[in-house]
């Protein structure tokens, strides 16, 4: 398994180094041929993936009855229009959406590539034009690529949680793997923390340990690192799990009772088995690559970590707000799209994009709105465009605002935190008590 790993991370030096090598017009003609592939990715999985409604719409996948596709209606963007044709069957415009989502991912990808790589703009910009930075062109492209495939992934979210009011884990869960993974290959592709050594700006990965970068490599090789990785990872796991906890049940029949229920909800069905094995295939692949130590090992750690923070935020908020009001507050949904994005961008980005989603909801609701006249918009487009938000001013939200926090308040801000979930519990609690006042009179 440690030789398996050594060899997949040797490779994907050696790709990047390729890529670095093709000349600049030739690699934005491949950026928008991928961008095309992805944009059919993403419209393949909104439709394909729905929970509760798949639509047969993908010209990539199974045909409906009746119905002939032909090689032109392949062709991205284009092959939507002569679709038009199945109108009567998927409704009107049907084809305008998939269309502007294959139009505009290349679009978007060729506009992030300049800005992350020709632009340099995840650094500060007063030493953006320093060319000692051209060194780091290995770095920013692992970087660009892990964003390229996380706007995918994000992008088939979105619109299945406008369709749906879910979003499922068979986006989310390989998603979160695949992260680890990344991260694995090389902890390059966490966006950088600018340090100044005897003048000259260097780049950092934003890792697990950012913005004190003061741990040592006993620690990082230390047991207690690679149990708290495999803690991270199993209850991961086990927040997976097809389990039911019953409130209702403990205070009728006893605590002995909803325990036996909540076991047996973990076995009913056969989901298990596969969870079972991706969390040991996973055990197994954390404990190989803490023996392998290195930046392997630094990057998978701040992958889980990322997943931590991320998945974390989200379920803390979404046990708290639906204990207050006594209905469900947010989708676990929610829980595993956080974690998968805080596995490519580590845990300070995601700590910044759920606290920007809730000015990117404001843009949202109001557009979504306008175009269907539906003010109720779910909670995952909100933490994927915070997400985009966060990549597109990391610079600012990271050096001038989170990092410089961090290192004021140190530890204090955990309890800062967990004293703003009892606050937030706490008015939860109020309003509740003010609705139901208000509907008894």
């Amino acid at each position: 398994m440690v030789s398996m790993v050594e060899v997949v991370i040797g490779n994907g030096e050696i790709v990047l180094d390729l890529w670095t090598e093709i000349p600049l017009a030739a690699q934005q003609i491949l950026i928008i041929l991928i961008g095309l592939f992805g944009g059919a990715l993403a419209n393949y999985g909104i439709y394909r993936f729905a929970y509760f409604q798949p639509r047969l719409i993908s010209p990539w996948g199974p045909i409906p009855s009746g119905v002939t596709r032909g090689c032109f209606d392949r062709i991205p963007v284009v092959g939507w229009w002569g679709l038009r044709r199945e109108s009567e069957m998927h409704g009107s415009g049907f084809w305008v959406r998939p269309m502007l989502v294959e139009l505009l991912m290349p679009l978007g990808l060729l506009w992030l590539y300049q800005f992350e790589i020709l632009d340099r703009g995840l650094w500060p910009p007063e030493i953006r034009h320093v060319e000692v930075l051209s060194g780091y062109s290995q770095s920013a492209n692992a970087i660009f690529f892990t964003h390229l495939l996380l706007i995918i992934l994000m992008t088939a979210a979105t619109f299945i949680d406008f369709d749906e009011r879910t979003i499922p884990d068979v986006i989310t869960i390989p998603g979160t793997c695949v992260g680890l993974l990344l991260a694995t290959l090389s902890a390059q592709i966490y966006m950088p923390t600018t340090l100044f050594i005897e003048g000259i700006p260097f780049g950092k990965p934003t890792t697990f340990d950012s913005p004190w970068f003061d741990t040592k490599d006993s620690q990082l090789a230390s047991v207690d690192a690679l149990l708290k990785a495999l803690a991270i990872w199993s209850i991961w796991c086990f927040a997976l799990a097809d389990w039911r906890w019953s409130p209702a049940l403990r205070r009728r029949r006893g605590v002995a009772r909803a325990v036996k229920h909540f076991v047996d909800g973990l076995f009913h069905y056969g989901y298990w088995k596969i969870l079972f094995a991706i969390w040991l295939f996973g055990a197994v692949g954390v404990v190989s690559v803490w023996g392998l130590q290195g930046d392997a090992w630094y990057g998978l750690l701040t992958g889980l970590y990322g997943l931590a923070v991320g998945g974390g935020v989200v379920w803390a908020i979404r046990i708290i707000a639906s204990w207050a009001l006594n209905v469900e507050a947010m989708g676990f949904g929610d829980v595993t799209l956080m974690a998968m994005i805080g596995t490519m961008v580590g845990w300070q980005a995601a700590l910044i994009a759920f606290f920007l989603s809730p000015f990117a909801a404001i843009l949202i609701v109001l557009v979504r709105f306008l175009i269907t006249r539906d003010a109720y918009t779910p909670f995952g487009p909100y933490l994927c465009a915070g997400t985009l938000m966060t990549i597109i001013g990391w610079d600012h939200w990271y050096r001038l605002w989170l990092s410089e926090n961090l290192l004021l308040l140190g530890t204090l801000l955990l309890w800062f935190s967990i004293a703003m979930l009892g606050l937030m519990a706490a008015m939860l609690m109020v309003w509740r008590q003010v609705k139901i006042r208000m509907l008894e009179s």
